[in-house]
């Protein structure tokens, strides 16, 4: 191959590799990648058991509570589908840690389409975010057996017990997730910046 035919190469992939994130960082590591998604899936499984509860399905509160009572379509039940689905969208926003979104604002927003993201637009809510919920999510074990929670006798028990813990166990994980994935965004987003500066500044 000549010289010509190898700097081509070289350059479509470079130019590649910046356009997946239109800011000149590299693309984030597959690791990150698989990070992001299981982030953003964390607060899947206890939406789904709040939406299931919201329909008026038994999961096996009793006495005379709102969880017991709860029928679809009243107000009750609408909050939790609300909270639901706020949960998740949340959750979705991890994944513009990794992707080109996070780094570049959509075109179809007014004003500001098309412009870099600010590292610290996006940093400093998920990090405050990742520490919210890591403490939330310590709250949550350590009362989880409360005599005003799941110690109460109107809670679930056996299998109904297990259910729902194992659908609230991820929420857990899902402060720290955040944490690293924002960790290693700043981390991009620093190189890239240092990177341009010293290519600005040329050699010497």
């Amino acid at each position: 191959m000549t010289t010509a035919g190898t700097t081509a190469t070289t350059t479509r992939e470079a130019t590649a590799g910046t356009a997946l994130t239109g800011t000149g960082s590299v693309p984030p590591p597959r690791w990150v990648i698989r990070l992001a998604h299981l982030t953003a899936l964390t607060p899947l499984p206890s939406s789904l058991w709040r939406i299931t509860a919201a329909l008026g399905i038994p999961v096996g509160f009793t006495g005379d509570g709102p969880m017991t009572t709860v029928t679809f379509g009243s107000w009750f039940s609408l909050y939790m589908i609300a909270l639901s689905l706020f949960a998740d969208g949340l959750g979705l926003l991890a994944l513009g840690l990794v992707r080109r979104w996070g780094e570049v604002f959509p075109r179809w927003i007014p004003l500001l389409g098309g412009r870099r993201v600010p590292t610290a637009v996006a940093v400093i809510p998920a990090g405050l975010g990742a520490t919210a919920l890591t403490a939330l999510g310590l709250t949550g074990v350590l009362g989880w057996n409360a005599p005003d929670n799941m110690g109460h006798p109107d809670s679930p028990d056996g299998i109904a017990y297990w259910a729902m813990t194992a659908c609230y166990l991820p929420l857990v994980a899902w402060g720290p997730l955040l944490a690293v994935v924002t960790g290693h965004y700043w981390l991009r987003r620093h190189r890239a910046r240092g990177s341009q500066s010293r290519h600005l500044r040329g050699p010497g």
